[in-house]
């Protein structure tokens, strides 16, 4: 199925193709390694050269892409050590903003947190698994956007955003295809200690319940038949 770019009046196509490339990468639809035809983009989504390559340039930016000279662009591939590492790092840096937001939110933000959490409990009765998976991505980054915004901190939410891009990234082509579907309740029961924490501003359970949430991520993506998909 193509993604065709849409009659958008106003918008550069550039941007249109990054959002849909980028999309595709934290989907898992193309795996680690794989090469990214710019002239088969070109033909899919009907523009030139340049459009392709103002997108491809941005990913590249993230460290989901890699732009080879004089041979084209692929897929980033990350060692298993190496993905270890962010989310070790990643776990926290978000620790850290968790902390800011039980320290830092107001009353009103409490509901946003709530509905967030709600949401994905929803998706627990979701029978498609690819349904599921893909529901607890977009509603994952909602919950922790809302505790973001609790943090009241452009510096945190601007160097948050592209570590959780690369979480995406990594959840969906490092480990087995989809590893968070059979996992959302424990995932949000996690969620739930944290805005608990944050309700009762409790910064130091915050910080050390979200640390491990999401330093938890590594050993639901590395197994064994993972290294070599990640090496």
């Amino acid at each position: 199925m193509t993604d065709a770019l849409p009659n958008r009046t106003g918008q550069r196509l550039g941007h249109v193709v990054y959002e849909t490339l980028k999309e595709r990468l934290l989907e898992g639809r193309y795996d680690a390694g794989s090469r990214i035809s710019i002239e088969e983009l070109k033909g899919e989504f009907g523009v030139s050269k340049q459009p392709v390559m103002d997108a491809l340039r941005r990913l590249a930016t993230l460290g989901i892409v890699e732009i080879v000279p004089q041979s084209g662009c692929r897929v980033s591939q990350y060692s298993l050590l190496e993905v270890r590492d962010f989310f070790t790092l990643f776990g926290s840096f978000e620790g850290e903003i968790a902390a800011a937001a039980a320290q830092r939110r107001t009353d009103d933000q409490l509901d946003a947190l709530d509905a967030a959490w709600s949401t994905i409990a929803s998706l627990e009765t979701t029978a498609d698994t690819a349904v599921r998976a893909h529901g607890y991505r977009i509603r994952n980054r909602e919950f922790h956007l809302a505790i973001h915004q609790m943090a009241h901190s452009r510096v945190m939410a601007e160097l948050s955003a592209r570590m959780w891009d690369l979480s995406d990234f990594f959840i969906n082509t490092v480990g087995p295809a989809q590893p968070l579907a059979d996992v959302v309740h424990e995932r949000n029961y996690d969620h739930d200690v944290i805005r608990e924490a944050i309700r009762n501003r409790n910064d130091q359970v915050a910080k050390a319940a979200m640390e491990r949430h999401i330093v938890g991520t590594i050993e639901l993506i590395s197994t064994t038949n993972d290294q070599a998909r990640g090496a």
